[in-house]
């Protein structure tokens, strides 16, 4: 019994320089693999998606998480809010975060692996309006933005508008300039920001190959709540915008 014992004690008492980097090294990877397959956190860094997630330059931004698995198993729906990552035509201004030094460089891209730097590529936020096989447009006299011929709900949008519309090229009831009709590829979705009149989506990229949607392979996952700051926790909704 005493030789049991001796032998359990000395199984228990690691060097501490042993156990503690063995405990980082185990957490890193539980955090890697939940960053990979369940989801992460994001901040928003702009008010494109205001007021349902608040962000600018300069400011403390929310913190989202964004789970992964979700559209694993279903497609995305209108009224997701989505975060993917930018098409070639969305990223021409975009500027990586990566330092020059390799070495720095290489601690970065590992950092990203597990959630403690953000990744080296252009993710947005926005919300899901059309679908694949869907038509949307805003033109002069409709009363908002038309999905196959319906108005869609925008009760959730920045109101009053950040920006006024230009009467000429636009409408309030549009949010902005005039569009379409464009037939959704299938795979693929058309996106605004609530903010309609602050937000450069798919309105804007009309002219690259998607015709301004993102394919749906680009969607990294659906934003689910607010974590932070502790003021503005909270769930984040995703409205049937199209049942009328």
């Amino acid at each position: 019994m005493r030789h049991i014992r001796k032998n359990r004690k000395q199984r228990k008492e690691q060097p501490w320089y042993i156990e503690i980097p063995l405990v980082i090294l185990i957490t890193l990877v539980l955090v890697a693999v939940m960053q990979t397959f369940i989801g992460r956190l994001y901040v928003i860094p702009s008010q494109s998606m205001e007021p349902t997630l608040h962000g600018c330059a300069g400011c403390t931004g929310d913190r989202i998480f964004v789970d992964k698995v979700t559209y694993d198993f279903t497609d995305p729906e209108p009224g997701d809010v989505v975060v993917f990552r930018g098409p070639p035509s969305w990223n021409t201004n975009y500027v990586s975060t990566r330092s020059t030094n390799a070495m720095v460089r290489g601690l970065q891209n590992i950092g990203a692996k597990v959630g403690l730097v953000a990744p080296d590529e252009n993710d947005l936020v926005k919300r899901v309006i059309a679908t694949g096989g869907q038509t949307i447009q805003c033109l002069e006299g409709d009363p908002g933005v038309m999905v196959d011929g319906k108005e869609v709900d925008s009760s959730y949008i920045q109101q009053p508008p950040t920006y006024p519309t230009d009467p000429a090229v636009g409408s309030d009831a549009c949010g902005g300039i005039y569009f379409g009709p464009i037939t959704v590829p299938e795979d693929n979705v058309f996106v605004m920001g609530d903010n309609r009149t602050n937000s450069a989506d798919s309105r804007y990229h009309l002219g690259d190959e998607y015709q301004g949607t993102v394919p749906v392979d680009n969607i990294v996952g659906k934003v689910q709540a607010i974590v932070l700051p502790f003021s503005r926790i909270g769930g984040v909704a995703d409205p049937d915008i199209q049942q009328q």
